[in-house]
């Protein structure tokens, strides 16, 4: 079946099709995308608002273009990659958290409004959870980004750093419960299963596939691979990345993470046009060294 581009953001494609230094040959892309159902207007259409969002920089024109990441798009690109690292990462290790919890408080003046708006939105976005007005917290040592965060909005004079092994929160100490209660812990496992179970066909079809000795060709294969990504996606990016200590055991999200492995694993293996640009080719080197 094909996927058409309503059900797959191009962005994501577009950034898919980064390599590793931040490129992307326009030639490819235009290929990429026509083979996942989507025309040459829209991949210029987004190309247009991602250069127009300082997200990327063009050097040539049409289809002989190359596209770079920016500082801004390769902080959304990386940060992407980040995660995944730091998701397989402690999915290796089942264990290691040290049991401190790090704050991050501020208190910044009214006419500064825009400034703490978006400061509170990129704690969130780096997985801190609200305790009260103006303070977060998150089981992840993330000082030096919340620094870094601060510097870039301006507001490092307003920012006070501290971390504890004592946190109450109206009366609950446990760390588990501490977590459910500061993040959508239940909701996310909920989504994750969904994941699992919309997904689990995929891999014996591949192994169908690979003992009768078929081939993928991209038609089939870049659709499936981009939309299989994108499901994964809309729930990853909402996911704190709690160490295990926290969450409830089995933890889903790491069955949907070995899920998506194991079917990128087997699909690429049976890809027929093997020479051609791989779509989320970095994700694929970050699953190729140990993911």
């Amino acid at each position: 079946m094909r996927i058409t581009a309503v059900e797959v953001p191009t962005r994501v494609l577009v950034f898919g099709m980064a390599r590793a230094d931040g490129s992307i040959a326009a030639d490819e892309l235009y290929d990429v995308a026509d083979a996942c159902g989507q025309t040459d207007d829209q991949v210029r259409s987004c190309l247009r608002r991602l250069v127009s969002e300082g997200l990327l920089e063009r050097d040539g024109n049409g289809r002989a273009a190359t596209y770079r990441t920016t500082g801004l798009g390769d902080d959304l690109r990386l940060g992407s990659l980040r995660r995944h690292e730091l998701a397989y990462r402690q999915d290796r290790a089942g264990q290691g958290w040290d049991g401190r919890w790090h704050l991050a408080a501020f208190a910044i003046p009214e006419d500064r409004r825009a400034s703490r708006d978006r400061l509170r939105d990129r704690l969130v976005d780096a997985g801190g959870a609200a305790i009260g007005n103006g303070l977060y917290v998150t089981p992840h040592g993330w000082e030096d980004e919340v620094r870094a965060i601060a510097a870039d909005l301006d507001v490092a004079s307003h920012l006070t750093l501290a971390s504890t092994d004592d946190l109450e929160i109206g009366g609950e100490r446990r760390p588990t419960e501490l977590a459910r209660r500061l993040w959508p812990v239940d909701e996310l496992a909920a989504s994750y299963r969904r994941f699992v179970a919309d997904h689990e066909h995929v891999p014996p079809i591949l192994e169908g596939l690979r003992k009768r000795h078929d081939r993928i060709a991209d038609r089939d294969f870049l659709p499936g691979a981009l939309a299989m990504v994108v499901a994964f996606q809309q729930i990853f990016l909402s996911d704190p990345l709690l160490p295990p200590e926290l969450l409830p055991r089995p933890w889903p999200g790491r069955a949907a993470r070995d899920l998506l492995v194991t079917s990128r694993r087997q699909a690429l293996r049976l890809r027929a046009e093997h020479e051609r640009p791989a779509l989320f080719a970095a994700f694929d080197s970050l699953i190729t060294d140990g993911a």
